[in-house]
């Protein structure tokens, strides 16, 4: 996915309401947005997730394809902000269709993220 494509998840990854309900498949959450991953990644190193909801709905239609939204996120190290961690998520989902052609897409990214759900200090980014 890129450029627009993107922008487009991310800003639906992060918009959601942050519920989330018990592992369908796996040992992955479901969960409408990122947020409860990363939380999950601070307090247990690393958390496994599938996409549910609106967001998830929309990406699939957009994409054309019917294959869930895996998300990954693993805690890469604390930031010097008390309960905040720099996050490294990774996002899939197969049989994508872009520009006339299907196949699997992998987007890999990093954030700061606190505990408590807020954003560190500019300071405090790395």
């Amino acid at each position: 996915m890129k450029s627009t494509a993107v922008r487009v998840w991310l800003a639906l990854a992060l918009a959601g309401t942050g519920g989330l309900s018990s592992a369908q498949s796996e040992d992955r959450i479901v969960v409408q947005d990122i947020k409860p991953l990363l939380k999950g990644a601070i307090e247990h190193g690393t958390a496994r997730g599938v996409m549910v909801g609106e967001s998830a709905t929309y990406i699939r239609q957009r994409f054309d394809t019917l294959a869930p939204i895996e998300v990954d996120v693993t805690s890469l190290h604390p930031l010097p902000q008390p309960g905040c961690h720099r996050l490294e998520v990774t996002t899939r989902q197969q049989a994508v269709l872009e520009n006339g052609k299907r196949e699997d897409k992998e987007l890999v990214y990093q954030v700061s993220y606190c505990r408590d759900g807020t954003l560190p200090g500019k300071g405090d980014r790395k």
